[in-house]
């Protein structure tokens, strides 16, 4: 079913839950990034932050070359500590606090993702008061409906993020006024786990129209930033782990027409990481009720929330005892998978087919590298899950 063997006799030596990332599905991932951009030095790739912060992680792909998009003061520290350049940091997010702010000044980042002109005046204030100029870009709604998840929509007018097209012109007049902010380039982000590619012509044909509209009142910019968005296959994780990267950049070559000497940047975050992550649960008993069959586990909300927040469906393995997924058969049963969370919403999976389940059959639940370990609560007092990383398991195999 897949090229990934989990190693099952060290798992059994683990209390669960816990994520367990696979290193080498990571290093796959970073060199079909690298490989699809690598005729186009114009091009860099940042990573979303906020997909997963785990230091393992970001030190491995800050040493692969990619910058850092990050959406808080936190994660800036955390890019910083991973190894990423600080002149490869972009910092996005609505609601910057001047402590914030004034952090990333002093970590001297490449560039603030501005979304209103109120922010705009605050950083140029405090910009000021260190004597530096930092270099902003306007991120503008581009009113692009990426056909997503109405919770992870970012670039429709009535979204709370961005700057709209028509005080697009204004809010570049202003920035020219203030003499501690240098507007170096336009950024955009329409949504997240988009796998059409359409959505993303639209948005290389909206920005054309403003690159036009920027051009034709005498302004320039040295940075286009069209943020990230692209999906991965949560259907079939371990048989198609690889995102369409190739497809995805080859969209922005046919479509979007750069200016010489333009640099396009990228911000991916789930298509990096989510298909190198699981999470490995126990089952603490299998229910049968009158009208369904409920596989209670170990792992809860607590643990990956994406279901209980997005109704997401995250595919399921009961793992053998050689480590690998067991395939599915006429003999399955559905299941109701779910988590002892007090909250009704605690349901990984309704009428799952899964081979027959008995108290303490290990199960992965894949593509928890994205929006896992980063969103972890610890309501209801439940500890926070670990991490453990297949070259160390494996090496201990």
């Amino acid at each position: 079913m897949s090229q990934i063997t989990f190693p099952v006799n060290r798992f059994q030596q683990l209390d669960t839950p816990f994520y367990y990332y696979d290193l080498y599905t990571l290093q796959q991932t970073l060199s079909a990034i690298s490989e699809a951009i690598q005729k186009d030095p114009h091009y860099q790739v940042h990573y979303a932050v906020k997909a997963n912060a785990n230091p393992r992680l970001l030190s491995l792909i800050a040493k692969a070359g990619f910058g850092a998009d990050c959406v808080s003061g936190g994660e800036i520290q955390a890019a910083l500590n991973a190894g990423f350049p600080s002149k490869k940091i972009v910092y996005a997010g609505v609601g910057k606090s001047d402590k914030e702010i004034l952090s990333a000044l002093r970590a001297g980042i490449f560039c603030f993702n501005v979304e209103s002109v109120p922010e705009l005046e605050v950083i140029n204030q405090l910009a000021a008061a260190q004597g530096v100029v930092a270099n902003v870009a306007l991120r503008i709604n581009p009113n692009v409906d990426a056909h997503t998840h109405a919770k992870i929509t970012t670039g429709l007018a009535e979204n709370k993020f961005g700057i709209a097209m028509e005080d697009m012109l204004p809010t570049l007049q202003r920035a020219d006024v203030l003499t501690n902010v240098r507007c170096v380039g336009l950024h955009f982000h329409i949504g997240s786990q988009i796998e059409q590619m359409d959505s993303f012509v639209h948005l290389c044909e909206r920005i054309n129209e403003l690159q036009d509209c920027l051009e034709a009142a005498g302004h320039n910019v040295e940075h286009i930033n069209v943020g990230g968005g692209l999906g991965v296959d949560y259907v079939h994780p371990l048989t198609n782990p690889i995102p369409q990267f190739r497809a995805y950049f080859d969209t922005f070559r046919s479509h979007l027409h750069l200016r010489p000497q333009q640099t396009l940047h990228f911000e991916l975050g789930r298509s990096v990481v989510a298909q190198c992550g699981h999470l490995i649960s126990r089952v603490l008993y299998v229910k049968e009720g009158h009208i369904k069959r409920f596989a209670i586990l170990d792992a809860g909300m607590t643990d990956l929330v994406r279901p209980a927040m997005y109704g997401s469906r995250h595919a399921i393995s009961l793992l053998d005892k050689q480590g690998g997924c067991v395939a599915a058969s006429d003999t399955n049963l559905h299941y109701d998978v779910v988590g002892p969370i007090c909250e009704s919403s605690d349901v990984f999976a309704t009428d799952l087919s899964l081979p027959l389940l008995h108290r303490g059959d290990l199960l992965a639940l894949h593509s928890a590298g994205a929006y896992g370990e980063v969103m972890a609560s610890t309501y209801n007092c439940r500890p926070l899950a670990p991490a453990y990383y297949s070259d160390e398991l494996n090496a201990e195999s």
